[in-house]
């Protein structure tokens, strides 16, 4: 069943309410007393978490609870609830938390919506700087104080000429997908590090020609998909094909035949 425009601009709208209610969470902890723990503390490594994070989760459940009790809840933070609803919110509160306990404002509220499985609308919000860049089939948008305007990809055909991005390529690409990045890193012209989601909305708003990312989960891409479309871009696997439910190896672009150019490289390391 497709969703009706009236259906659609209501969810919008509701979604809007979503990004302010976390930014009421997030932004008096935003270089400040953040309450930084680690999840990862028992076993050596590093995946910090914050009292934003936790703190904008619970506001945006608790939003949705009231407005739509019917609908499931997939979040980082605080687990599933109904994944299976016909419409679901999967939310990353903070993507970016390591940007945003180095005082960076590179980190996003990320919520994504599904009908029925399928993403049909997606907004990142950077509340520090006051932009909530938001989209579905009929179109993005960028929302600020000073009013809206419409977001669209730019052309980039030849990825010699693309500015590209990914987080942390040391970090997030085993050794293949690590291979598979720098060859795209020296074919195109510019590549741009540590801005995580932010550079979905670059692409969006025609900045930035494409991202690479890899083991993302869920909540780390399902905003960006309508999004992305809504702006005239798309958002594959590294095989090209449609991103499923469950992250994996991302590619962003706002120009095909870019896409495709890159795809040469990133196809021998798919998994």
């Amino acid at each position: 069943m497709t969703l009706s425009a009236p259906r659609l601009a209501e969810l919008d709208a509701f979604c809007l309410e979503l990004n302010r209610a976390a930014a009421g969470a997030i932004l008096p902890l935003f270089r400040g007393a953040h309450g930084l723990s680690n999840k990862f503390e028992v076993t050596g490594g590093f995946d910090p978490v914050t009292e934003a994070d936790k703190g904008a989760e619970r506001a945006i459940r608790a939003l949705i609870t009231e407005r739509y009790p019917d609908h499931g809840v997939i979040g980082e933070e605080y687990g599933e609830d109904r994944p299976d609803a016909e419409f679901v919110w999967v939310l990353d509160p903070v993507d970016g938390t390591r940007a945003f306990i180095a005082g960076l404002p590179l980190w996003c509220t990320l919520i994504g919506l599904r009908h029925q499985g399928k993403p049909v609308l997606g907004s990142i919000g950077q509340s520090y700087l006051g932009e909530i860049y938001i989209g579905h089939a009929g179109g993005s948008r960028l929302v600020t104080a000073a009013g809206e305007r419409p977001l669209k990809v730019r052309t980039c055909p030849r990825l010699t000429d693309a500015v590209i991005a990914t987080t942390d390529p040391e970090a997030c690409f085993t050794g293949a997908e690590l291979g598979a990045w720098r060859q795209v890193r020296a074919a195109a012209r510019l590549a741009r590090l540590g801005c995580d989601a932010y550079a979905y909305a670059m692409v969006a708003a025609g900045t930035m020609d494409m991202v690479i990312e890899a083991g993302l989960k869920s909540w780390d891409i399902e905003a960006a998909i309508p999004l992305i479309a809504g702006a005239g871009g798309l958002t594959t696997d590294w095989r090209g094909e449609p991103v499923g439910q469950h992250g994996g190896q991302i590619a962003i672009a706002g120009d095909r035949a870019c896409l495709e150019e890159a795809l040469v490289a990133l196809k021998r390391s798919a998994v």
